[in-house]
């Protein structure tokens, strides 16, 4: 057994950007940028696709969002899986190259910015079934069976050197367990894990969302956790909950309010009307030190955010 000290805890990358201007501003939805952009994303790899067909639009996507105000990067990692790739004739070298590929992608936008960390996406198990069930989290797996589900691409994407590893649209406490698990058992990398929530006060599966935030608030390479891919009319009561819940820094991205039909693969219209960014300055007083949109937001989104909070 060896007897050498386990690694030190990652720094917080976020802290620096706090300690500046009292936020970090993330950015938007990649999917939707990218079909500007002309892409076509009906396909269960998703935004990832374009790894394959269409590197080129994924850094414009993330220049976009940098020239809006963004501090971070996003990769096109969201619904990157090696049985995703393998469905499409890729190996596990191919698929891992093209995880790799995701970061240095991002790493080039914000080197030519001269700002930016960048944040490694990976989705909930659900993103990789493409049946809405990020949205459900029912899909009967056990912890063990998500951490074996997680740890390859985690390890990859470790490797690849991005500055956060972000886990969004988490639906579940098992999922979040498999999370902490996972990161307490691979090299430290500093972590972000959101959830997906279904109201105001628990996760897509039902659990309640302060107890999955205060899981995560245990785990020392956990660097932040919020809520994201949810209704924008939820963020602050559930933001209310996770500062009762853990010290970390606390982010809130939503999606703009529509709703995702899995069935149709169209999005609907939302179901009461509500401004995001109208908002964001409650957010941030509300303990929110991460700030962004998800799904259906732009950078005109993050501009209109970044102009909120600067000038309150």
């Amino acid at each position: 057994m060896s007897n050498a000290p386990n690694p030190p805890n990652p720094p917080n990358p976020f802290v620096p950007l706090v300690e500046e201007k009292g936020y970090v501003l993330l950015d938007g939805a990649l999917a939707t940028e990218a079909e500007r952009h002309g892409a076509d994303l009906n396909d269960p790899l998703w935004s990832a696709k374009l790894l394959l067909e269409a590197p080129e639009i994924l850094e414009a996507v993330n220049d976009d969002y940098l020239r809006a105000g963004a501090d971070v990067a996003t990769t096109a990692t969201y619904q990157a899986t090696f049985e995703g790739f393998a469905a499409r004739g890729l190996d596990d070298g191919e698929a891992s190259q093209l995880m790799r590929l995701a970061v240095d992608i991002s790493r080039r936008a914000c080197d030519r910015r001269g700002r930016g960390l960048v944040v490694a996406s990976i989705g909930c198990y659900g993103a990789f079934l493409h049946d809405g069930s990020e949205y459900r989290g029912d899909y009967g797996l056990s912890r063990d069976q998500l951490m074996d589900f997680h740890r390859g691409r985690l390890e990859v994407l470790i490797n690849a050197a991005p500055d956060v590893v972000a886990f969004e649209t988490i639906p579940s406490l098992v999922e979040a367990e498999a999370i902490v698990a996972l990161l307490d058992e691979l090299p430290p990398v500093p972590a972000l894990i959101s959830f997906s929530c279904r109201n105001e006060t628990e996760v897509c599966h039902g659990e309640p969302f302060a107890e999955c935030v205060g899981l995560c608030g245990e785990s020392a390479q956990v660097v932040a956790v919020g809520v994201n891919c949810t209704p924008p009319q939820h963020i602050s009561a559930l933001l209310v909950s996770a500062a009762r819940a853990t010290t970390k820094p606390l982010a809130a991205y939503p999606n703009s309010g529509e709703r995702w039909d899995a069935t149709h693969h169209q999005w609907l219209p939302a179901e009461e009307s509500f401004s995001l960014v109208d908002h964001v300055v409650e957010w941030r007083n509300l303990g929110a030190r991460l700030i962004g949109g998800c799904c259906r937001t732009t950078p005109d989104t993050i501009r209109a955010i970044a102009a909120k909070l600067e000038s309150s």
